[in-house]
């Protein structure tokens, strides 16, 4: 088992990554505040892990609660955020009460939200299911529910108290999740570790195949660079944002297209040519370099034209994003590859023939 913390003083806390560990209860337990726990999961992660998880738990002793949300991203909304304060209601859990995300993304996201509303807070435990919720979404402690008019445009920073993260389960991830996890590793290359970048061209294949001592290496080393930024800013005032790389084009395409219909990594993905497209325009990046950006992500199996929404369409929806500041969209943007910054240099009309370029044709 490999372990690295997220250090934020009293409230650090570990990121444990290894095989089996979602059948290891153990581990869990120094982290509940008593011994009562609510494992919220989704219909899809349910059949799989949830009954043996929970048997586990029991078996330590400890009063268990379950709750099952519909899958996906369309379902990351008020009605089913609901759902939760429903059966913890119904439960009568109190303030003392540990809440466990087992899932990906979306139930990692609205657990935490869930936990840090639940009574004006209650502990919480990422127990993530997914590459992209292991590498990225489980770690840092944004929480947040959709909104129609923007993604993620409600919610709080909230820290769990531990994040397991099983390999393992993993092998039961459809090819398509795994690619769309990907995206999130690859960034993390593309915006300040460049021998990590290589790392992933090397292994992408093995990565590809679920090689169990690669996975396990993504993923520690994208965590160890999340973890280094979250503890340096916390509540994304300043360096955290770099973390957005492609993300604000890539929401637009969520939104634009409808909850669900394109999976977040996918998303990322396109909007991540898109940035790097502008940021060529801008003059900080090279035909080459961009080149690179493109081959990765083709290599990884993962979109690299985004939906033909229209540019205008694109740029409405992007000014939704939580990068406005004072009217200003700030973008993150590549000055080489390795090197993220936050600017709002560039124009609509360069962001206009950035999205042109890089999105398929109408029709």
């Amino acid at each position: 088992m490999r372990t690295l913390n997220v250090e934020l003083a009293e409230r650090t806390y570990p990121i444990r990554i290894g095989a089996g560990l979602v059948s290891d209860p153990a581990l869990i337990l120094p982290y509940l505040k008593a011994r009562r726990v609510a494992v919220v999961t989704n219909d899809v992660v349910g059949p799989l892990y949830l009954d043996a998880f929970v048997a586990g738990l029991r078996a330590q002793g400890l009063q268990v609660t379950t709750i099952v949300l519909p899958d996906g991203e369309a379902h990351k909304d008020w009605p089913t955020l609901n759902l939760i304060f429903d059966g913890l209601l119904a439960a009568r859990c109190d303030r003392s009460t540990t809440l466990i995300a087992l899932g990906g993304g979306v139930v990692g996201d609205m657990v935490g939200f869930a936990a840090a509303t639940y009574q004006r807070g209650v502990p919480f435990i990422q127990v993530p299911t997914t590459l992209l919720s292991q590498v990225d979404s489980s770690v840092g402690g944004k929480t947040a529910i959709n909104h129609p008019l923007g993604k993620n445009m409600i919610g709080a920073f909230y820290q769990p108290r531990l994040v397991l993260a099983d390999t393992t389960v993993l092998d039961t991830l459809p090819d398509r999740e795994l690619k769309a996890g990907l995206a999130e590793v690859i960034k993390y290359g593309l915006i300040r570790d460049l021998p990590f970048l290589d790392w992933i061209e090397t292994h992408l294949d093995q990565l590809l195949a679920r090689d169990p001592e690669t996975l396990a290496e993504a993923v520690e080393r994208s965590c160890r660079n999340k973890a280094e930024v979250v503890a340096a800013d916390e509540t994304e005032q300043g360096e955290r944002a770099t973390l957005n790389l492609g993300h604000t084009f890539g929401h637009a395409i969520e939104t634009g297209l409808g909850y669900g219909q394109w999976l977040h990594g996918e998303a990322v993905a396109a909007g991540t040519i898109m940035a790097a497209d502008l940021s060529r325009s801008l003059g900080w990046l090279t035909d080459d370099e961009v080149a690179r950006v493109r081959l990765i992500h083709e290599r990884a199996g993962l979109p690299v034209r985004g939906p033909a929404l229209g540019a205008d369409r694109y740029l409405e929806l992007m000014s939704h994003d939580k990068k406005v500041s004072d009217g200003t969209l700030r973008l993150v943007l590549l000055k080489g590859v390795g090197r993220a910054v936050i600017s709002a240099e560039a124009t609509p009309d360069q962001m206009r023939e950035s999205i042109e370029a890089c999105c398929a044709n109408p029709g």
